[in-house]
């Protein structure tokens, strides 16, 4: 009897469920050979399986053990996903014998594990002394088409080598994808000399096909040699020996660089090796129609927003709860002009001038996309700094109640741990940088506060820096908004804006510790996040001050509300007509209609609905809109819980990648196509109404935890995709990324 790491004992037979390529749920007798260490592999323990009666296959997972390493997980779910992506591919296809066939996989067990078939065939190095002239010709002729099919579906494979290529006499099948990467993803240092390229090796610049064509030629050569010993560094010096490698030596093919050397395609050409996808066609796209139909919504919101009666101004149209209509300009569409690809929004007056009329009070606008004018230095803390109250800070509106604020020294107060409001008195003091860490830390009561429930104050520097940028949440409850808000924020104190030229700081130091502490850290150590409770009335969740490269910084702050609130057009949401941005926080189980969600909607209780986000409607019905009947404030649709659905090509396509590291105008339009056309498909138009009725709305794939809760805990850690983007494309619609190129900083 076999004992595994965890200290269980399989016995003689058990059973083993797992999901296939097409994510159907199947469950098998099983029978467990010994486990093995791989020494391409830390962590990862490999054995034999046999299923039911006989049919064995091949397991890798992740034993308890292991999951100690962050990234651990991370690699074998990127192995699982190419696999994947390859099977749904090639799967039927002849040609799709090239590659280790994926069976199942399990990513959610205590365990995480893939199944593949077991290779036929020889490793290169264990036969390739005896291989003849045609059959070397055969392998680098079936390996350049094996580059070419993981180009064509986005992947590098990266260890590509004698000892990781089998021949059976008759095909070549490369490993399994363990080391994939997505095509134009860093490069991440992996391999070794000569087999891996010298970029790939020292992790520089971005992942490419070319990498692997490296690889074949190195294999190549090893072939035609006799296993002659290479530096890996460049062309081999006794290159020109070999009449076979000519072809390869004068397309470039052993250049250092990869830039230098043919495309897979361009390589088949001149090996006079066929090309199946050059004449193959293609199964029909199920979203064509949807990518169609989001073209066609662009161009009508395009002309709505240009032939409609224009802008409303102050005192004209329908008055709202006694505020006058939406005096927003209409805006640019974000995917139009020739400008910076995530072009901000025109320069529009404050919340207190849209709503009561006249400019704020000393505020001087500049030009489109130009920061605000640098304020004071703060010498304790470089970058974002909090402002010296002064003429230009005099009036604000508080995003509560939606009235102005005007800063009076008199109403300072600190909160103590008790929270009780303590009148906070500076007359005396004369130290400028102690006023200033005061002022830091202070919070200034709103005149119009009732009391009770509704009391409530603002940071000091919400009222002393740049024009306050207010940023909702909406989705119903459980669709993972208090999730995907900790996640955003986490990713925020991690440096992940600072790439694009951002530095932030907490509005209020001791509020967002208080926030970090009870729901950042929560999530990052595996917890899941309780429900938000509802409110009487409306507060943010948390503020950073934000500033663009030393610019006068702007505080936004972020409201995270019950999504019973969201869905009752009572008092608490009365804040909304405020509000700036939205970000629409839509949840696959209730919306999509993919059978293989079932099981998970029947175990988190939860139905699908056809009539879409009951909050998103509301909200909707309540905001202002502009003149061509277009909500003005800039939004985001960020599909949460992607992970859910993480290997339909659309999504995999996305959640698979890291965000880019500057805008990248033409891949926010295609995620934003890609988004709307899978939601088009497997969901009822209900749920792109964010994206019909705002003007300006982009649409983005994410996933806040990264896997599924079991109980109140996430078993393998919260692991958040690209939580980002909805914030970045809202601030580039809100004039906070800067048109410059990018800092250099963290991916």
């Amino acid at each position: 009897m076999i004992e595994t790491e965890t200290g269980q004992h399989p016995g003689p037979q058990e059973e083993l469920e797992f999901l296939t390529y097409t994510e159907e749920t199947i469950r098998f007798a099983v029978r467990y050979g010994e486990d093995r260490r791989l020494p391409r592999r830390p962590g990862v323990l490999a054995r034999q399986v046999t299923l039911s009666a006989g049919w064995p296959v091949l397991q890798f997972r992740l034993p308890l053990s292991a999951q100690g390493d962050p990234h651990a997980y991370g690699m074998l779910e990127r192995e699982v996903s190419a696999a994947v992506a390859l099977e749904r591919r090639y799967g039927a296809e002849k040609f799709g014998e090239v590659f280790t066939r994926v069976i199942g996989f399990d990513l959610e067990c205590a365990e995480p594990f893939v199944l593949y078939r077991l290779p036929g065939g020889t490793p290169l190095a264990d036969c390739a002394d005896r291989l003849g002239g045609d059959e070397q010709q055969q392998i680098i002729a079936q390996l350049t088409l094996a580059v070419r099919l993981l180009g064509e579906t986005e992947l590098v494979h990266r260890a590509i080598a004698p000892d990781t290529v089998r021949w059976d006499g008759t095909h070549v099948r490369l490993c399994e994808p363990y080391a994939a990467l997505r095509t134009g993803e860093a490069r991440e240092a992996f391999g070794a000399a000569p087999w891996a390229s010298p970029e790939q090796r020292a992790g520089r610049g971005v992942a490419d096909s070319r990498d692997d064509l490296w690889s074949v030629a190195r294999v190549g050569y090893h072939l035609l040699s006799g296993g002659r010993p290479d530096r890996g560094e460049g062309p081999p010096e006794d290159l020109g020996d070999y009449r076979r490698l000519a072809a390869l030596e004068q397309s470039g093919l052993f250049a250092a660089e990869a830039a230098a050397r043919p495309s897979p395609a361009e390589l088949m050409r001149l090996l006079h090796v066929p090309d199946p996808l050059a004449t193959a066609v293609g199964a029909a796209d199920p979203l064509s129609r949807g990518r169609a139909e989001f073209d066609a919504q662009l161009a009508r919101k395009r002309a709505a927003s240009v032939s409609g009666p224009g802008p409303l101004r102050p005192g004209e149209g329908a008055v709202r709860d006694g505020a006058p209509g939406n005096p927003y300009d209409a805006p640019r569409h974000p995917y139009d002009g020739p400008r910076n690809p995530y072009e901000a929004l025109p320069p529009r007056r404050s919340l207190r001038a849209r709503l009561f009329g006249g400019d704020e009070p000393g505020r001087t606008a500049g030009p489109p996309g130009q920061p605000a004018p640098p304020g004071p230095a703060d010498p304790v803390h470089p970058g974002p700094a909090y402002t010296e109250p002064g003429p230009a800070a005099r009036g604000r509106m508080c995003p509560h109640c939606l009235l102005p604020v005007t800063y009076d020294e008199s109403l300072l107060v600190t909160i103590d741990a008790k929270g009780n409001r303590l009148p906070l008195d500076l007359s005396a003091e004369h130290r400028p940088a102690h006023r200033k860490d005061a002022l830091r830390k202070a919070y200034h009561l709103c005149p119009h506060a009732g009391r009770g429930d509704e009391a409530h104050e603002l940071p000091v520097p919400y009222l002393t820096n740049g024009e306050p940028l207010s940023i909702a949440f909406v989705g119903s409850s459980s669709v993972g908004k208090t999730h995907l808000l900790a996640a955003m924020l986490g990713e925020v104190e991690l440096g992940g804006l600072e790439p694009y030229g951002l530095k932030c700081l907490p509005l209020n130091p001791e509020a967002h510790r208080t926030y970090l502490r009870e729901r950042v850290q929560s999530l990052q150590q595996g917890r899941k996040l309780g429900r938000t409770g509802q409110q009487t009335f409306a507060r943010f969740a948390d503020g950073l001050l934000v500033s663009v490269r030393g610019a006068t910084p702007r505080p936004v702050v972020f409201f995270d509300l019950a999504g019973e609130d969201l869905a009752q057009d009572g008092e608490v949401t009365r804040f909304l007509m405020g509000v700036d941005a939205f970000v629409f926080v839509l949840d696959p189980l209730r919306a999509l209609r993919m059978p293989s969600l079932d099981p998970v909607r029947e175990r988190d209780g939860v139905s699908r609905r056809d009539l879409g986000d009951e909050a998103f409607t509301t909200v909707l019905n309540r905001i202002p809109r502009q003149g061509g009947g277009l909500v003005a404030a800039p939004a985001a649709i960020a599909v949460n819980k992607s992970d859910l659905v993480r290997f339909e090509p659309a999504v995999d396509r996305w959640l698979g990648r890291a965000l880019p590291t500057r805008p990248d105008r033409e891949a926010l339009r295609a995620e934003s196509r890609d988004a709307y056309a899978f939601l088009a498909h497997h969901a009822s138009p209900a749920w792109l109404k964010p994206f019909d009725d705002c003007a300006r709305c982009t649409l983005h794939f994410v996933a806040a935890t990264g896997g599924q809760a079991k109980g109140d805990r996430f078993p393998h850690g919260a692991r958040s995709r690209r939580v980002l983007a909805p914030l970045l494309s809202l601030f580039a619609m809100c004039g906070l990324l800067p048109e410059a190129e990018p800092t250099e900083g963290r991916t």
